[in-house]
């Protein structure tokens, strides 16, 4: 069965920094990642389509990465970033679109759990930049920490004709209590436009001796919460490396979804993916 890898990057310190990695503890990622260099990792994987994410807020990286989803058979689809404040945003967003490879852009992220203000996307020109991807037929990626879950449970709320995704479960600390994280979790996934990415546990656990039963109790809340038909797998590939081997963050998965029947493997896996972010694999 070909699957799908909802989440990954690239970048190119040459042509900016990745201004996130602080401090010596990034230096195993610390150098140029391509998705050349993803693809023999996912072939040996069964990974047949990937999702390119942004990593900074610049608007020249979403059109890079456009140019890489339309030159490169296995990236089937961009998120990418707009300043969601900007009054231009639907012009912004119409001329993304009107490139010759602006099929490949299916949703927009903002580094949300960068942001101070724990209500940040309850601001008014936030919302007006959300209805606009929605206008725009795009997804929204929520990446953020268990304090801006109660935003995102209002924004989600607020916006039910937009899609959004819940990035890396919402980061919640590994090892640490489940709650509120798993208290507010539950209550987004009972919105019926939000769904979720299993992703990024491994870099919120203990780098050098996380196991596959750390991360469970976290993977078995969101399989019970959202259901597998509205969860996806993603590597977040190269942050992964951090903590993990390409290949080690999908036998982690396949771990983690093994008591699930085939149909909901293939949802995790396939389906949830492509139906969400509209791909063409």
């Amino acid at each position: 069965m070909s699957r799908v890898d909802a989440h990954h990057h690239v970048w190119d310190l040459s042509v900016r920094d990745q201004t996130w990695m602080v401090g010596p503890d990034f230096a195993p990622i610390r150098r140029n990642f391509t998705a050349d260099d993803l693809a023999p990792l996912a072939a040996a994987a069964d990974i047949t389509a990937t999702v390119l994410v942004q990593t900074v807020g610049v608007l020249a990286e979403t059109g890079e990465f456009l140019e890489v989803a339309a030159s490169n058979d296995l990236v089937a689809g961009v998120v990418g970033w707009v300043d969601l404040t900007a009054p231009d945003i639907a012009d912004v967003l119409a001329n993304l679109q009107a490139r010759p490879d602006g099929q490949y852009l299916k949703g927009i992220r903002h580094q949300v759990h960068d942001e101070p203000d724990l209500e940040w996307l309850l601001r008014s020109d936030v919302q007006r930049g959300l209805a606009a991807v929605a206008d725009a037929g795009l997804v929204y990626d929520l990446l953020t920490k268990t304090p801006h879950l109660p935003a995102a449970i209002k924004t989600a709320q607020a916006l039910p004709q937009l899609s959004f995704v819940v990035d890396h479960i919402s980061k919640p600390a590994i090892g640490g209590s489940l709650d509120p994280w798993a208290t507010d979790l539950r209550a987004l996934a009972a919105l019926p436009n939000v769904t979720c990415k299993l992703s990024g546990m491994v870099t919120e656990a203990n780098w050098t001796s996380w196991t596959p039963a750390d991360l469970k109790p976290y993977a078995d809340v969101v399989l019970d919460a959202f259901t597998p038909d509205r969860v996806m797998f993603g590597s977040d590939w190269p942050v992964c490396l951090l903590a993990a081997s390409y290949g080690d963050v999908v036998a982690a998965a396949e771990t983690l979804t093994a008591d699930l029947t085939p149909a909901e493997r293939e949802a995790i896996f396939t389906t949830t993916a492509t139906t969400t972010y509209n791909l063409t694999t």
